[in-house]
């Protein structure tokens, strides 16, 4: 018998799904809004959660990765009558077992109760990430790196091939190495080839070798990245710059495991396990005649997308305690500590170069503070010292005017005015802290507000207006109660 818990603002439908599910010999119980489903699901171990988007006190979206962290890991079917695409990719994104639009029958909702609570039994008899797995310094508590991580632990112990897709600077090698040493071959060689760095005229010799006088200069015979992966792992990173003739050659070797080198007369095997990376979107790539489709469907067997540092900034404080150690470590010096206002300023930022740049701007910091103790915002460098300013200040102009104007309560009003002496109760100061935070709050919504009317309510526009990514934007909707 399992438990299965609903989240649902209709009473009646609650009602109608317990006795459904009840009849199948499952215990199950109902909330009528989030709070109460969350309060719920904390005090039992719940295998399936049915939970609908849209509640009075909430939206479903804002507790996906909290229930999904509970210790008993349930699977979330979510329920929704509005049919928006983006929810749905996000649900989907964080693991969710499916996603249901309302109306429905309730044949439709039981059917993948059993299919969830099929592989609930089975995951619960295994670990999804061994605790023999090597990360390889992948860092990161958070829900959305944790579900990265078991993608990767289950891509090691497959031998289909993996595309790893992700901005730059994410650490997609750093994945592909956890993928290669996770798995049987890694006995074997991790072959690393920058597609690139690699010229037209030389990416053939270089991936495929070449005998000697193949052509000219070629004074010896080579063996290429291809052959030195045998028995072992070929990395192809930023695979959407092969040219489209080697992209043909690479398909008919991904299929035959046996290539030509270049001025060869014979073929030669090779038994290797291919890894791909890529920061462009392979697919309109694929529309735009630069990338073969059918090569495309080859490489991505498996996919792993590695999220921007922005979309999981809850781990600037693991990521800034593990390279402090390890910069310091390489530099013989004392562990550095750091102030609070530190780590505050690193996660008002938005890390643009994502980890590579975190890890960049720590070891410059470390530098520049090396017989210093403790690191404080003025270590960092100027340019994300300015950037947080203004953030925080605006200096956009009229534009930065009318949204301090738009979050009102005197946040532009001098301190000395009746405005302010009104806000803060006669001669009493608040603490700063609680009163820029709250001012800030106040920004952030004239900011979002006037975004979405700017936008018209368009989110593709918004992303692209505001630089935010997609996850980080809708947090903010929601936290704000602003509708799309």
């Amino acid at each position: 018998m399992a438990k299965v818990l609903i989240i649902d603002d209709d009473e009646e439908l609650c009602k109608i799904l317990s006795i459904k599910i009840g009849r199948s010999e499952h215990e199950t119980r109902y909330a009528l809004s989030l709070a109460d489903g969350c309060r719920f699901a904390s005090e039992d171990a719940y295998d399936v959660i049915y939970l609908d988007l849209s509640l009075q006190d909430g939206s479903g979206l804002d507790a996906i990765a909290q229930l999904k962290r509970l210790q008993s890991e349930p699977e979330i079917i979510i329920m929704t009558g509005t049919g928006d695409p983006d929810s749905a990719e996000i649900a989907i994104k964080s693991g969710v077992w499916d996603y249901i639009k309302k109306p429905f029958s309730l044949n439709e909702v039981i059917l993948p109760l059993e299919r969830a609570l099929q592989y609930h039994s089975i995951k619960r008899l295994k670990q999804t990430v061994p605790p023999s797995f090597v990360t390889e310094g992948i860092i990161g508590n958070s829900h959305i790196m944790q579900t990265c991580l078991k993608s990767v632990a289950e891509a090691a112990i497959s031998s289909a091939n993996v595309l790893i897709s992700g901005e730059t600077g994410t650490g997609k090698e750093l994945i592909a190495w956890a993928i290669h040493r996770n798995s049987s071959r890694s006995d074997n060689r991790f072959v690393i080839v920058d597609c690139a760095s690699l010229t037209d005229t030389l990416v053939e010799s270089a991936l495929f070798g070449h005998e000697k006088g193949a052509y000219t200069g070629a004074d010896k015979s080579s063996e290429g990245l291809v052959l030195q992966a045998d028995g072992g792992t070929l990395f192809l990173d930023e695979i959407g710059e092969l040219p489209l003739p080697v992209q043909k050659s690479f398909l008919r070797i991904l299929q035959e495991r046996r290539f030509r080198p270049l001025g060869g007369q014979k073929e030669i095997e090779s038994d290797f396990r291919l890894v791909a990376a890529t920061n462009r979107d392979l697919m309109q790539m694929v529309n735009d005649g630069l990338f073969r489709k059918d090569l495309l469907f080859r490489i991505q067997s498996f996919v792993i997308e590695v999220p921007p540092l922005r979309d999981h900034l809850e781990d600037i404080n693991d990521l800034l305690n593990y390279y402090i150690d390890k910069i310091c470590g390489r530099y013989k010096i004392s562990v550095k500590k750091f102030s609070p206002e530190f780590l505050t300023t690193l996660r008002d930022y938005d890390w643009p170069g994502n980890v590579r740049e975190f890890v960049n701007t720590i070891e410059r910091v470390i530098a520049s503070a090396y017989d210093e103790p403790v690191l404080y915002p003025h270590h960092l460098p100027t340019h994300i010292r300015i950037k947080i300013i203004r953030d925080y200040a605006g200096d956009q102009g009229e534009r930065s005017e009318k949204m301090m104007t738009a979050a009102g309560n005197g946040f532009s009003a001098p301190l000395n005015s009746p405005a302010m002496s009104n806000a803060f109760h006669g001669r009493d100061i608040p603490k700063y802290r609680s009163w820029r935070e709250n001012e800030l709050m106040k920004l952030e919504r004239a900011y979002i507000e006037h975004l979405m009317d700017v936008a018209d309510h368009n989110m593709k526009e918004a992303i692209r207006l505001s630089g935010l990514g997609q996850t980080r934007l809708y947090e903010i909707l929601r936290k704000h109660q602003i509708t799309k």
